[in-house]
């Protein structure tokens, strides 16, 4: 297969690299330069063809280097089995690198997300309608902006290349190079042992999480390729459901330290001031207005091959990610600081604290 990744030195894109090329395809890199710019270097890299330049037109030479690429398969009559696209966040870019290249590739394949829908109280699946936004061209990404947007960017790619496009919404992406730190917090936590705060809804049986192993993903998305599947897909974990009790016991099922949870009711932690998903990272209270949270109809892409790893070899290997990427991240990184996710070590001990000393009312 011959594959083009727009972007490629992320989260996402270096899983995609390693397994398309440990399938012997052949691959093409288009980036900036800017993240990882040494990433792919040296003789193991020595076949991939990486082109430097900017996907937005209006920036500098912009796509300088792939209008020519596209001129010269163009005069040899030849194409890319797909081209990827995992770095799409304002439909006037993607438009732009769509109508480029759908001349000269059999699919394109755009990662967008699940945050395309903003009403969690539907469980969603492929056909749900999704989110619009007043103004089109905005081009600031905030919480009310992202999901919309990448929503247009799948019509842009839709428009600019008809009947070829694959578009792969993922939940959260979690595993090895996650930066973002939202469900690492909890194998990294886990791990350290002793009383563990966790959050219970009223009826926790009912709560569902959700999420992806990155590699699970990139391998998902190679394999629509491979098979030649287009269409819309929602790329998220695991095939049954799985509650919050069950995720921390998924993890604690990687870890050696004795571990303890403390489970506390929500409506308390609310009272608390902690505040939900990044204060306890995966944490969406219960109500009518979340049951679709972590409730996605994911049948579709299993039923086209997406597998999912055991969570606990996920925990294992994000805490040993974790723990080798250590120097990497800044001198005061610490959990529930400076807008990080989780809460602070500090913060978890006066909560146990707290809890255990609450007034219970008397049984009646």
């Amino acid at each position: 297969m011959r594959i083009l990744i727009l972007g490629g030195t992320g989260f996402l894109g270096p899983h995609l690299v390693e397994q398309a090329m440990a399938l012997g395809w052949e691959i093409t890199l288009f980036n900036r330069g800017k993240t990882s710019p040494t990433l792919f270097a040296g003789a193991k890299y020595a076949k991939i063809t990486q082109l430097k330049g900017d996907r937005d037109p209006a920036k500098g030479e912009g796509l300088k280097s792939l209008e020519a690429l596209v001129a010269t398969m163009r005069k040899d009559g030849t194409k890319f089995d797909a081209v990827i696209d995992n770095s799409s966040y304002f439909p006037r870019v993607t438009k732009a690198s769509a109508e480029l290249l759908t001349g000269v590739t059999m699919m394109y394949q755009l990662v967008s997300t699940i945050s395309v829908w903003s009403d969690l109280s539907v469980a969603a699946d492929e056909s749900t309608p999704v989110s619009t936004i007043p103004d089109t061209k905005v081009e600031q990404i905030t919480g009310e902006t992202y999901g919309p947007l990448k929503a247009l960017c799948e019509t842009a790619a839709e428009v600019a290349c008809p009947s070829k496009t694959c578009i792969v919404r993922p939940g959260l992406i979690v595993g090895p190079g996650d930066d973002s730190c939202r469900f690492t917090y909890w194998p990294v936590r886990i791990a350290q042992g002793g009383k563990v705060l966790a959050p219970r809804a009223p009826k926790p049986e009912e709560v569902r999480v959700q999420l992806i192993d990155v590699r699970d993903l990139a391998a998902f998305m190679l394999k629509l390729i491979a098979d030649g599947h287009h269409g819309t897909y929602i790329a998220n974990g695991p095939q049954g459901t799985l509650t919050m009790e069950e995720m921390l016991a998924g993890i604690k099922a990687a870890v050696s330290n004795p571990v303890q949870f403390v489970w506390i009711d929500e409506a308390w932690l609310l009272e608390q001031q902690v505040q939900p998903w990044m204060g306890l990272p995966l944490w969406i209270p219960q109500d009518a207005t979340t049951f679709g949270a972590g409730n996605a109809n994911v049948s579709k892409a299993f039923a086209h091959g997406l597998h999912c790893r055991p969570l606990s070899e996920t925990a294992r290997d994000t805490i040993a990610d974790f723990a080798a990427t250590k120097s990497e991240r800044a001198a005061d990184f610490a959990w529930g600081v400076k807008g990080r996710p989780g809460i602070t070590a500090a913060r978890e001990t006066e909560l146990l604290e707290a809890w255990s000393k609450r007034a219970v009312p008397a049984a009646t």
